[in-house]
């Protein structure tokens, strides 16, 4: 309990300082002003009207009142408050989105270093969460809560202010009265709107899980006959938002009634406060229609604090779960891979890895090195450990005993990436200040260029999400133009060429041997056309190295026999160097 109020508090100071603070002040002193404005207006006119109406009754006196100088103060009042209103809404809401923005570039980056992402792959829907409605969900605690309470308390100083100077001990009656109602009726609808709340966020996120599960797997849910039953569940848990939104509703129903009475009920008050001061001559009756009308207004600003208090408990639940990332960001692993000695491009000594939440190590300790220049070939049945094997090697994943040597990678993983971008960003992912000239050759090389100069905008070209827009075939490319692109020795190659057809398999490995001359190549594969012309074999099985073949021995053949063959795939010639 402690720790998670630590981690709450280290939350709010945190937030404070990705604001300038003139911001954060600026913004509440402008909601202040705007509201004292417009009760110092309501209440001068009352005054204003009252006080010329008297006057008019006798001629002598109509004849010598001022009617300048209240006249010029409310049209000040009123260009005052109209340009105080602007201004508060420029600068809260610039604070609150300076805020938001810097809080999403906080979580990317705690989410950015290696061994963070597997988070992201294990819970998109959770962590998608995150990022949208919990970060939204902050801008209550500022826009909704601190700038109508500040605000607030600045309405009851001046209600009790005006009624103090016509007597003392009622304007601190009445400013106390305003403080305890406005934030007890504001404190109760937050503890009761609390439950619901956070009913309400867990049924959100799960409605997004159930409905992303859906759309992505509505073809293997038909062919399981188990649509229909995730449609319900979908059904079931968008009903549970309805209901909880109802008692929200309800719930700000019921605050919005009870504000009322209490204005109500302050403005009875005041009234039989001032007639028994109009009684005493204490003050006249513009006095008093002034002091009836700054207590009119007095009590709209707690109002305000109506839907703060009704997302408060959602606003907390995102500063609980947003805390870990923000304060302590636990998934921002640090892992360090050491150069290795000149002459050696990979070297592990008694390296053995772990993946998060796992009891079980994925790979036993493991001795290995592998010269520069060198074509290895891992190979071995799927879930074996090579893909862990080259992430070990990247730098994607800890190791947690022994230790890592390795040149700078660049890592040709299984599924493409690709963003929702132009194709000339999608390239320069790999060298941001690629040149033209150099995209250009990447492309050709990686035969991708006739296609793109088919296009009408040629490299700038925007892609879908996921690299919409290109087939499989040419997304592999552009992920082989990266690849090609990137100024790293090592190449780790993980499946290089599934999912592809046999004819662009074989041409796009026959340009990657064309351009690995001088680098080192790790390929994870199952196929014998991508593993048949390496320079040795690995067979990885449990996480474990089992066996190791050099090119012309009898076990590399034998290795290599167990790989699944491809007629379609021309092989290179035995002799051939590279893959």
């Amino acid at each position: 309990m402690k720790a998670s109020r630590s981690s709450t508090r280290a939350m709010l100071v945190a937030l404070a300082a990705m604001a300038p603070r003139h911001l954060w002040l600026g913004g509440m002193a402008l909601a202040s002003l705007t509201v004292l404005m417009g009760m110092a207006l309501l209440g001068l006119s009352g005054w204003f009207i009252a006080a010329t109406a008297l006057a008019g009754l006798v001629p002598a006196t109509a004849l010598v009142f001022d009617v300048f100088m209240p006249s010029a103060g409310i049209r000040l009042l009123a260009l005052g408050r109209t340009g105080a209103r602007y201004g508060e809404r420029l600068v809260t809401h610039d604070a609150t989105l300076a805020v938001l923005a810097a809080l999403r570039e906080r979580l990317f980056r705690s989410w950015a270093p290696a061994g963070a992402a597997w988070q992201l792959c294990l819970r998109p829907a959770r962590w998608l969460q995150r990022l949208t409605s919990d970060v939204d969900a902050l801008d209550s605690l500022y826009l909704r809560l601190a700038v109508p309470l500040v605000s607030a308390c600045a309405a009851a100083l001046l209600a009790a202010v005006v009624l103090g100077t016509m007597h003392a001990g009622l304007g601190l009656l009445l400013g106390l009265w305003l403080l305890l109602t406005g934030m007890a009726i504001a404190a109760v609808l937050a503890l009761r709107a609390r439950r619901p709340a956070l009913r309400r966020a867990a049924a959100l996120e799960r409605l997004r899980t159930q409905a992303v599960d859906l759309v992505a797997g509505q073809t293997e849910l038909l062919m399981a006959g188990r649509l229909p039953a995730q449609c319900a569940r979908l059904a079931a848990t968008e009903r549970s938002v309805a209901q909880a939104d109802r008692q929200l509703n309800r719930l700000e129903a019921r605050a919005s009634m009870a504000f009322g009475m209490a204005s109500t009920l302050t403005l009875v008050g005041v009234l039989l406060a001032v007639g028994w001061l109009v009684e005493q001559g204490v003050v006249g009756a513009p006095g008093a229609a002034l002091a009836l009308l700054v207590a009119l207004a007095a009590m709209e600003p707690f109002a305000a604090l109506r839907r703060g208090a009704v997302e408060a408990g959602r606003t907390w639940l995102s500063i609980k779960r947003l805390a870990p990332q923000v304060v302590q960001a636990p998934v921002a692993i640090e892992i360090k891979v050491t150069e290795p000695p000149p002459g050696c491009a990979v070297r592990l000594q008694q390296a053995a890895a772990q993946h998060r939440g796992s009891p079980h190590r994925a790979l036993a300790a493991m001795d290995l090195q592998i010269p520069v220049g060198t074509q290895v070939a891992l190979i071995g049945a799927s879930g074996a450990g090579k893909s862990t094997l080259l992430s070990l090697i990247a730098g994607e994943l800890p190791a947690v005993h022994g230790q890592v040597l390795a040149q700078p990678c660049t890592w040709l993983t299984q599924r493409t990436e690709l963003f929702q971008d132009s194709l000339r960003d999608n390239l320069r992912l790999a060298q941001p200040d690629a040149s033209d000239a150099q995209l250009w050759q990447a492309l050709e090389d990686a035969g991708l260029a006739a296609d793109v100069r088919a296009l009408p905008q040629g490299l700038d070209t925007r892609l879908g999400e996921g690299g919409l827009g290109l087939s499989g075939g040419q997304a592999r490319r552009l992920a082989l133009a990266r690849l090609l692109l990137h100024p790293a020795a090592c190449w780790l190659l993980d499946e290089p060429t599934e999912g592809l057809d046999a004819a662009t398999a074989r041409d796009v490995l026959q340009r990657l041997r064309q351009q690995m001359h001088g680098h080192t190549v790790i390929v994870a594969t199952h196929w014998r056309r991508e593993a048949e012309t390496a320079d040795r074999l690995l067979w990885v099985e449990g996480g474990r190295l089992l066996a190791e073949a050099r090119r012309g021995t009898t076990d590399f053949d034998k290795l290599l026999g167990r790989l699944r063959e491809d007629a379609a795939v021309v092989a290179a010639p035995a002799t051939a160097k590279g893959f």
